[in-house]
């Protein structure tokens, strides 16, 4: 089709099309709904010929395409926030039960207080589902990702559900050229679905029934194996999907301008874009600087992220969620995964952008400023406005 002017939303969309899905249920919820409403009309056109299934709730949606991909149909559907987790139950049946199916995600702050802006913490909430987690920072990311996600989690090596997550309104509104692959091109890189170990009308056969103790750590465990060998699985996928529409977005942890680095962020999302601006700024002052995409955060890339340690003397991680725990959830992960490694960079953890707030050029460069004067051993809130900072003492 060439290039459009689209939103992140109608390429999430053009994708599912692009895919040619066979079942996609459908709940609203916004950010997302624009993403279910877009389908619904190219289904309406004959441009997709699938079953569009309109639910009573964010848990049927997820119980709706689970049923369906257990009997080898390639599914799709979205939500956001507060469906996301209302989904919760449902995400461990789906990766438990080895289906493949991709979910779009837009990411919006969850309740209470009710907000509409983008935070991350309703994917961060269910990392430890089994899903596979990609993080998008364009509108041509998540076309792009969404086809790369249906090609992984049909791989038999790997046979897990996939979301890829954007920003809500930084994406899912926002218009950017998009280059949209034609249906030839999508048919040579994804293939139908191979549908193995699913239901056949008449063969008995079970997915998900009872089992004791030791027959379910050795399910776990096979769910466990099957997401170590994503990395491996999706370094050809994406070397593929970069042979026909010559575009490749960098693997799991893309890396700008950290060759001769000593000080390097970590960024999730739209923050990215920013973040790489700022880093070109800082560099022209004669600053060392550089930055790391986390585009995959599950699984985790740890080997890159020790690769890219080996030669970094400060490393700072921006969360756009809050989590309870020591420090943000991607900084934790950055830490636990460079504990063992033969060199260790400082880590520090920044929250910021919760709730839609702007992550802006200059709140970037105050978190390089204090990564270079040496970082912090606690979370650092670098957006919270003087009169918002809790008082101490």
């Amino acid at each position: 089709m060439g290039r459009q002017v689209i939103s992140g939303n109608a390429a999430q969309a053009h994708a599912a099309r692009l895919a040619r899905v066979q079942v996609v249920s459908a709940y609203p919820i916004t950010p997302q709904t624009t993403i279910v409403e877009t389908i619904a009309d190219f289904v309406a056109s004959g441009e997709l010929p699938a079953q569009y299934v309109k639910v009573e709730s964010e848990h049927s949606a997820l119980q709706c395409v689970l049923s369906a991909s257990a009997l080898g149909a390639r599914t799709y559907t979205a939500t956001s926030s507060q469906g996301l987790l209302l989904m919760h139950e449902v995400l461990h049946w789906a990766a438990g039960m080895r289906a493949p199916i991709v979910m779009g995600v837009v990411n919006r702050a969850v309740a209470p207080p009710w907000s509409l802006g983008s935070d991350h913490a309703d994917t961060m909430s269910q990392r430890d589902t089994g899903w596979i987690q990609f993080y998008a920072e364009s509108n041509q990311e998540v076309l792009d990702t969404v086809l790369l996600a249906y090609r992984l989690a049909e791989d038999p090596a790997v046979r897990l559900p996939a979301m890829v997550a954007e920003d809500a309104f930084y994406l899912s509104h926002t218009f950017e050229p998009v280059e949209i692959p034609s249906a030839g091109e999508v048919d040579r890189f994804l293939p139908p679905r191979d549908a193995r170990a699913v239901l056949v009308p008449g063969r008995g056969l079970r997915l998900g029934s009872f089992t004791g103790p030791v027959e379910y750590v050795q399910f776990r465990r096979q769910v466990a194996d099957a997401m170590e060998r994503v990395p491996a699985v999706l370094r050809n996928v994406e070397r593929e999907f970069e042979e026909i529409t010559h575009r490749h977005h960098g693997g799991p942890l893309s890396t700008y301008r950290t060759d001769d680095a000593d000080t390097v962020l970590v960024t999730m999302g739209t923050a990215t874009t920013t973040a790489r601006g700022v880093v070109d700024q800082l560099r022209a002052e004669g600053h060392r600087v550089g930055l790391a995409k986390l585009r995959v955060f599950r699984p985790f890339p740890a080997e890159e992220l020790r690769a890219l340690a080996d030669s970094v003397g400060r490393m700072g991680v921006l969360d756009r969620s809050f989590t309870f725990g020591e420090h943000g959830a991607a900084a934790t992960e950055v830490r636990g995964a460079l504990y063992g490694a033969p060199r260790r960079p400082s880590v520090s953890s920044y929250l910021g952008g919760l709730g839609g707030r702007d992550i802006t050029p200059g709140l970037v460069r105050k978190v390089y400023r204090s990564l270079e004067s040496g970082g912090s051993e606690l979370p650092t809130w670098v957006d919270l406005l003087p009169e918002e900072a809790p008082a101490h003492g």
